[in-house]
């Protein structure tokens, strides 16, 4: 889980990919400046996509391809009537095509979409025509940057019903009212006919009405054209900066260091080897980012005085309003007052989202907190309750933020750092294009990466991380009820993922063969031991145990990069026991992606569905879903779940953020059982740690004595870097990556195997403790086990 945290999990080799995993080919982009490209004809056809989950096969879909929009649906019906299940701008997406397999990939930040045909002869077809429609599309929005005829998915067109309803605000008040006086008879409303009539009259001749809607109006024609400055803007700058494929593609022989390399797109560009001729019309790129960020600054400024009307007009009119209803002999209760009031929210929400449109932040910023909207109390449910009871007994889940490690009886154990010793470096300046441009749809696995792109944590210790919630799953062994037990778990099983929404700036360090790491917490009640067993392919096992669980698991992931983002695809079955109850539950993980690799503003998404199974019972299941964010809802970060019976019945349901809280219920009413701890001072100047993180790679000097040598807190890079002395780690880095080599081909040549010391394989293929770490721990330094030389 914790390993799919970061934005991609690397393991450093240096063997050169097959000829089978090299067949991903970029396809080019625009090159120059502006060009001649004629419009290219429709392109129509079925074509198979993979499904929106990983790991579930493919679908027929029928795809419309036009002036570089591609659109897509069930059938050729669907598209005629505006049935769309997604449209890509072809333009702005990274394109990447494997012609062994007819698989075709288009990286549109916020969703990959990969693509599949049977025929060759199609294949063929469908890539000739998306080069075409790409190139057009591409010099289309160069040519025309203030044209408002292109195509923005975030903003319904012109003639959608969603901008006619937003025209006039009126018709929201006379909706209201003629449906008050539909549904209900007459008699049954204070009001008469004529306070009806009156009412509405008096909204018809509302010059603050009047003048409201024609300012929303112009506000939306506004923020569309914000948004078509923006993507010109954006595809300016691509073409500007980045270098064609085969510019990149320069020999060693030829300085490239006039080569200016861009993140989000590297198929356009106006840059050329040094014996090409410069286009003059490239030269005018820069007048041309001026002019537009002039415009933008224009509109911007226009948007705001019209909004500030609009808002002013609102306050008018609900005084009036309020007024009218002061006078009015009806009792406040009335369906009519109602009806006009919730007229008025409705207005004020279409303001509030106009207002939203305009925000500049990531979607992330954008959302709004499941903390603010719901006032819960943090108790969970009566044990012996299916129903949204708030048991009045149960107590608010404890706090890890403490300064001091204790145990259960309150014992000061060990003060615990609550800062690293440096910030993070400045990684600005590494190109990570040059590094990822040739790895576009292969496994990262092999690829290695400066240690400035690393963070001062290891994988064994990300795993770890894992558990920093790990009372949670002492509240399910204290817990009598089945179903409420259910409900722990699988909090525990979301809260894993909540620190890796500010850990999107650097990777953990990838464990050597035979690395180990321990994590001894009196203060939470568990004790944890890892190790890298295996190299080929890499995988990680780990074991933790306390009083209350037994916790283990072997991870293996899939890291693929798609040309924007990169996805992370996490292999293998994560186990925890109750010896209290005999549970034994089993959990899947989900599917991580990385957005905006590259450039702009990086964010991670978690999707897919987790099931978890009691293998120990078939009492209660559960099926937790983390919703794929999606281009026309600004939400991000959503999970939804269901706790059922052997029968299907839905006991509990659960819902909210995977970052910031859990609640079990039905809102407003819904109770929280778990919420995310507050992040550490200044967090961002150091990795996005959260103080669990901060305190997992410290070495104390009496602990250092006890240690393995094996231990990940004794390896020289990574402490380095901690410290902030990026040279020295480099250098380190490098040296051991060298030895692990040698270790490798030594075994080779023996044809011998690596043995684990502390782990060993079952009958199923996965790897579990032996069960012999703590004892062995008990002579300092292990020093009657004989280890390998890592660093």
């Amino acid at each position: 889980m914790l390993l799919t945290h970061s934005f991609f999990i690397l393991r450093y080799q240096t063997s050169v990919c097959s000829q089978v995993e090299c067949l991903w080919e970029i396809v080019e982009g625009l090159r120059g400046g502006f060009s001649n490209v004629l419009e290219p004809q429709k392109q129509e056809g079925y074509m198979l996509k993979r499904r929106k989950w990983p790991m579930k096969g493919w679908h027929k879909r029928y795809f419309f391809l036009d002036k570089g929009i591609l659109k897509y649906g069930k059938c050729s019906a669907d598209i005629e009537k505006g049935k769309l299940h997604g449209c890509i701008d072809v333009g702005l997406s990274v394109m990447a095509i494997k012609k062994k397999a007819k698989c075709i990939d288009l990286d549109a930040e916020e969703n990959i979409y990969h693509l599949k045909i049977k025929s060759q002869e199609l294949f063929d077809e469908w890539v000739s025509k998306l080069r075409h429609h790409r190139l057009y599309r591409q010099n289309e929005i160069a040519m025309y940057p203030n044209e408002k005829s292109f195509y923005h998915p975030h903003y319904p067109s012109p003639n959608s019903p969603s901008m006619a309803e937003s025209a006039s605000i009126r018709k929201v008040y006379l909706c209201a009212i003629q449906h008050t006086s539909t549904v209900h008879s007459a008699a049954a409303f204070p009001f008469s006919c004529n306070s009806q009539a009156k009412v509405a009259a008096w909204l018809q001749s509302s010059d603050d009405m009047d003048k409201c809607s024609k300012d929303l109006s112009v506000c939306e024609a506004y923020l569309l054209e914000l948004n078509h400055l923006l993507q010109s803007m954006e595809v300016l700058h691509r073409t500007y900066s980045a270098p064609s494929i085969q510019a990149l593609q320069v020999p060693s022989c030829i300085s490239s260091g006039s080569i200016r390399l861009h993140a989000s797109n590297p198929n356009l560009s106006t840059a050329a080897l040094s014996n090409d001729k410069v286009d003059p019309e490239s030269l005018e790129s820069p007048f041309d980012v001026a002019k537009l960020q002039e415009d933008f600054c224009r509109v911007a400024t226009n948007l705001h005085e019209t909004m500030k009307s609009a808002l002013s007009s609102l306050t008018s009119e609900k005084e009036r309003l309020k007024q009218c209803l002061d006078h009015e002999t009806c009792p406040p209760t009335s369906p009519q007052v109602v009806g006009l009031k919730n007229a008025l929210a409705t207005v004020c929400e279409i303001t509030h989202t106009q207002t939203q449109k305009l925000s500049n932040e990531s979607r992330a910023s954008i959302t709004e907190s499941l903390s603010e909207f719901f006032d819960a109390q943090e108790v969970l449910l009566s044990a012996s309750s299916s129903e949204n009871e708030v048991s009045v007994s149960a107590k608010p889940l404890p706090s890890t933020d403490v300064p001091v490690a204790q145990n259960q009886s309150g014992t000061v154990l060990c003060q615990r750092r609550s800062c690293l010793p440096t910030p993070s470096p400045n990684n600005s300046t590494i190109s990570l294009w040059n590094i990822l441009r040739n790895n576009i749809g292969k496994d990262l696995s092999k690829v290695t990466m400066p240690v400035q792109l690393n963070e001062p944590l290891n994988t064994l210790q990300r795993l770890c991380e894992e558990l920093e919630y790990s009372e949670l799953l002492d509240r399910a062994a204290n817990t009598q009820d089945p179903f409420e037990r259910m409900v722990y778990i699988a909090t525990f099983v979301v809260s894993g993922y909540a620190s890796s929404y500010y850990r999107t700036g650097g990777k953990p360090f990838n464990p050597l063969l035979g690395e180990s790491y321990e994590c001894d917490r009196p203060d939470k009640g568990f004790r944890f031991v890892a190790e890298q067993v295996s190299h080929h392919p890499p995988i990680s096992a780990c074991h933790a145990e306390s009083k209350n669980f037994i916790f283990w698991q072997d991870v293996r992931c899939k890291n693929k990069f798609w040309g924007k983002s990169m996805e992370i695809v996490p292999v293998g079955t994560t186990h925890v026991t109750l010896p209290g109850s005999g549970d034994h539950y089993e959990w899947n993980k989900v599917t991580s992606c990385i957005h905006n690799i590259l450039s702009g503003q990086r964010w991670i998404e978690h999707y897919g569905e987790i099931s978890i199974r009691n293998s120990s019972s078939d009492i209660c299941q559960c099926k937790i879903t983390f919703v794929k964010a999606k281009y026309w809802n600004s939400s991000v970060n959503e999970v939804e779940g269901t706790i059922t019976d052997n029968k299907g019945k839905v006991i509990h349901r659960l819902f909210g953020k995977w970052n910031e809280a859990i609640f079990c219920g039905d809102p407003p009413s819904a109770t929280c059982i778990w919420r995310a701890n507050a992040m550490p001072v200044d967090y961002e100047q150091y990795y996005g740690f959260t103080k669990f993180a901060i305190e997992l790679n410290e070495l104390d000097p009496s602990l250092k004595l006890l240690l393995p040598p094996t231990d990940t807190r004794l390896r020289v890079d990574q402490r380095l870097l901690e410290e902030g002395n990026l040279e020295a780690a480099e250098e380190q880095k490098q040296r051991i990556e060298q030895l692990q080599r040698e270790r490798r081909r030594v075994l080779e040549e023996n044809n011998e195997t690596h043995q684990p010391k502390f782990f060993r394989k079952s009958k199923d293929d996965t790897w579990v403790s032996n069960n012999t770490y703590w004892e062995l721990r008990k002579d300092p330094g292990f020093t009657h086990i004989d280890f390998p030389t890592l660093w």
